[in-house]
């Protein structure tokens, strides 16, 4: 898993790329947002659209991720997410839960 990270207006951006799932790239991702919500980073937009693979761990993931920085007073608003992740997270019933729009200017519009 490759994060990229980017600041665009108040938001700061996360681009995905790899699979996330359990081990290395969820920790990174984990570890990564929580870097940003422990600097202040009040809002988070992730870019789902690199994302290869997601399984049970790295939706977790994706949970805490919203959580952190919705508890921090933030906004974490996930885009992009492939056809293939879109109906997984549908699947589960979290594209109700989480904040999902389909590309960038959507989610900056909502930080």
């Amino acid at each position: 898993m490759e994060i990229l990270i980017r600041k665009a207006g108040t938001a700061t951006i996360l681009d995905l790329n790899g699979p996330l799932r359990l081990g290395d790239s969820e920790q990174a991702f984990k570890d990564q947002v929580q870097k940003l919500v422990d600097a202040g980073t009040p809002h988070i937009a992730v870019n789902l659209s690199g994302v290869t693979e997601l399984d049970s761990s790295g939706i977790g993931a994706l949970v805490r991720s919203f959580t952190a920085v919705k508890r921090a007073g933030g906004k974490c608003i996930f885009y992009a997410p492939t056809q293939r992740i879109k109906m997984l997270l549908k699947m589960v019933r979290l594209d109700s839960v989480l904040d999902i729009v389909d590309d960038e200017a959507g989610a900056l519009a909502r930080v």
